[in-house]
């Protein structure tokens, strides 16, 4: 036996939402045996987007019964049965969060219908409700009320029964434990969103940005925000009313819009992005025989830097590389605990700095050649990557050093001079991380086409 069932609720943050109104309709498999429906006074106000959303609004809950009043009900039509919901988490949380302010520990097995429905009817563009019945043209009437919303659940579940002939599927998926589950909004949000790299901008209700993101895949990124149980996941939660986005196919442009635009917005859960995230930097010294040498160190704006990185540990994983690629003579093993960099060429060719064979100017002046295109000053280079499409390319341009900007462009338009270039730019500005963000997705990353120019 099952109660299939849905609740609106007030809206609000995480465990202290208040039910406003219940639908449970007992099936048998085949026929509703049983049914209760009710609206439910939460004793607390509707977010103000609740009302919009449900119709649902506090004098109307002025005269209904309060939650203690239902529960003897509620506790009848689900004994023995398995409780089925649309996302089910979200409603049992719900639920048992009632009953524990009761003092009464409400425990049901569980299945959820989007999850069943993934299983069985994969495919479609969207499982949320809505979307979902009217894809399988399944009628729904009173859409985001609770017996109209139960009442399709019924009819879905009903499909997905007489899909799962084996009866595998469905009794492997019955919880007995419940985990947190995603509030209707933004499950629905979730659904909307891409499985694209781009940026993402997350708004609360008056509209306000309240946080800025970038990601390969949007969609399971807006998820983690809405599943995660951080400080600053939670508060994004109760917040969040809309995202918008904007596809950029490559990652580095990506990269470098979200730089530009926690910077220019300020988003309140972006405080830590505001200034730079780049606290350890490359820097280049001399020793006391006038060799130079490569250490990693605190950022220090006194300092000129040939590059930065966000860990110290990223700044030794470059100095591996750089080993890897000119290897340090055999004398010197132990550069990364005492930090003495002798930067010396593929030992074939090594020629004994180390061991004062080699005079220093002729030794550094090898450093240096690597160095100064490390440095990004004077480069002159523009970088082809994926677009948003496969009949697209992207172009991020540096000129003398600086980011200028990005565009896109068809695979058919002939780009073939910088000018011409110049002419679809998108201008961006050149902040304190652009260069270092360009100079480690360059160090990490395989680009498809990288054109140097004077």
């Amino acid at each position: 036996m099952y109660a299939i069932l849905d609740i609106e609720t007030t809206g609000g943050q995480f465990n202290e939402e208040g039910i406003t109104e219940i639908a449970i309709y007992k099936f048998d498999g085949h026929d509703i045996v049983d049914q209760f429906i009710s609206l439910v006074n939460p004793e607390k106000p509707i977010q103000p987007f609740v009302v919009k959303l449900t119709g649902i609004n506090n004098a109307m809950l002025r005269s209904a019964p309060k939650f203690y009043e239902v529960a003897k009900r509620i506790i009848e039509i689900t004994q023995d049965c398995i409780v089925v919901a649309h996302n089910s988490s979200f409603d049992y949380r719900i639920l048992r969060t009632e009953f524990n302010r009761l003092g009464y520990d409400f425990v049901r097995p569980t299945l959820c219908t989007v999850e069943l429905a993934q299983k069985l009817i994969p495919g479609q563009p969207s499982y949320s409700l809505g979307k979902l019945v009217r894809s399988l043209g399944i009628p729904v009437t009173d859409r985001h009320r609770a017996s109209g919303d139960a009442l399709a659940t019924v009819k879905l579940f009903k499909m997905i029964l007489s899909k799962d002939v084996t009866k595998e599927i469905l009794t492997t998926m019955i919880k007995e434990e419940i985990k947190n589950g995603l509030a209707p909004k933004l499950l629905d949000i979730v659904e909307s969103m891409p499985t694209k790299t781009g940026i993402y901008y997350i708004h609360n209700e008056k509209g306000t940005l309240i946080y800025i993101g970038k990601s390969r895949n949007i969609k399971k990124r807006i998820n983690q925000h809405f599943t995660g149980s951080s400080g600053k996941s939670k508060k994004i939660q109760r917040e969040a009313f809309a995202v918008t986005y904007e596809e950029t196919g490559s990652e580095l442009i990506a990269l470098l819009k979200e730089s530009e635009e926690i910077k220019i917005n300020k988003p309140i859960y972006n405080r830590a992005q505001r200034k730079s995230i780049f606290q350890w930097a490359l820097y280049a010294d001399k020793n006391a025989q006038g060799y130079i040498t490569l250490t990693v160190q605190k950022a220090d704006g006194r300092k000129k830097e040939i590059t930065s990185f966000v860990s110290v540990q990223e700044g030794k994983n470059l100095l591996f590389k750089v080993t890897a690629e000119y290897q340090l003579c055999q004398k010197l093993n132990g550069l990364y605990e005492t930090q003495n960099g002798c930067f010396q060429h593929k030992i074939k060719e090594c020629h004994g700095a180390c061991l004062g064979k080699e005079a220093p100017e002729l030794y550094n002046q090898r450093v240096e050649e690597y160095l100064a295109n490390a440095r990004f000053e004077n480069n002159n280079m523009v970088i082809v990557d994926r677009g948003r499409s496969v009949e697209e390319r992207s172009a991020v341009l540096i000129e003398n050093g600086i980011y200028k900007g990005y565009c896109f462009y068809d695979l058919n338009y002939q780009i073939n001079t910088i000018d011409i270039l110049k002419t679809i730019l998108i201008p961006m500005q050149n902040n304190r991380d652009t260069k270092t963000i360009i100079q480690g997705y360059l160090r990490r990353n395989k680009v498809m086409k990288l054109i140097k120019f004077d």
